[in-house]
């Protein structure tokens, strides 16, 4: 598979957020804040060990009937939460481009 990214962030009240995008650019996965880069990158870490493995996504119908999917850590922790998709078959695409992406993507640091 084609390389994605993940992007390092800093937000507007100096806290850390990164997302998962694929080759394309389009966004497959975004982190909850944290409030140091130490974090966020553990945060990284955990997405590219746990992003391999089936039985932590947790398949999801938002309140408006789209669906999406977040990333858990084997200690129930929320990893990351996808975009929203029209279909399961959009969602699910995006836990294969997720699994696909997430182990070895590069991480770009826009908070430097």
């Amino acid at each position: 598979m084609a390389t994605g990214k993940y992007n390092l962030t800093k937000a507007s009240n100096s806290q850390f957020h990164w997302n998962l995008s694929a080759s394309n650019g389009e966004k497959i996965l975004s982190s909850e804040l944290y409030t140091s880069k130490v974090g966020a990158q553990a945060g990284i870490a955990s997405c590219r060990a746990n992003s391999p493995i089936d039985s932590r996504y947790d398949k999801r119908v938002a309140a408006n009937g789209q669906y999406y999917f977040v990333l858990k850590a084997g200690n129930g922790e929320v990893i990351g939460t996808s975009e929203s998709y029209v279909t399961t078959a959009g969602r699910d695409n995006g836990i294969e481009a997720c699994k696909g992406y997430g182990p070895d993507s590069p991480v770009v640091d826009h908070t430097t």
